[in-house]
């Protein structure tokens, strides 16, 4: 766990990694694995060290749609799935071999109830990603496929070489052949 507690150092005060790391564990997770699956009660949360995951709904058709990318530095759950206590509506799927540290949800609320240092920062996060949602949802109604594809690779520099490109079709909204097509265009 010291790769993990030299990390947490750059975003907590000491006395507060330690505190997280004493109820968390390091875990690896293999590029592919779910760290949470379509219909599983959530009762873990994890904070990404390496890696990149995606939130992703799968239809029974095997449809997929990407609804998030998510990086190191982040954490990942299905929240509102856990704190109702309900089947998730998404995977989380690792889209690289991955560092978390991973924290039973239990453990997490603990800590949460006992001191409001750790509201504060978990309010920065939901902060975090209500902006991303809304950013999401926006772009999704108002910007053309290709515009939503060049702000991809403003917000997500080089991803594009990490990923499969039926990953980020799906994350755009459009089929893997609409992609090509922008990317072919982009080039001429």
């Amino acid at each position: 766990m010291n790769a993990v507690a030299n990390y947490l150092h750059h975003i907590l005060p000491p006395e507060r990694a330690a505190e997280l790391t004493r109820i968390s564990r390091q875990v690896t997770v293999k590029s592919g694995s779910y760290f949470i699956r379509q219909g599983e009660v959530p009762r873990k949360v994890a904070f990404v060290i390496s890696g990149l995951f995606r939130y992703v709904y799968i239809t029974e058709n095997g449809d997929e749609y990407t609804k998030s990318l998510i990086q190191q530095g982040s954490y990942i759950s299905s929240y509102s799935a856990m704190i109702a206590a309900t089947p998730s509506h998404f995977y989380i799927q690792a889209l690289e071999d991955a560092e978390i540290m991973q924290t039973p949800y239990l453990k997490w609320k603990e800590l949460l109830d006992s001191d409001p240092f750790w509201v504060s920062f978990l309010l920065k996060f939901i902060e975090k990603g209500f902006v991303t949602k809304e950013k999401r949802e926006r772009d999704l109604l108002l910007l053309d496929a290709e515009t939503r594809y060049l702000d991809f690779l403003r917000e997500f520099p080089g991803l594009e070489k990490r990923v499969k490109q039926n990953i980020i079709a799906s994350y755009l909204g459009i089929k893997p052949e609409s992609l090509s097509r922008i990317r072919k265009n982009l080039q001429s």
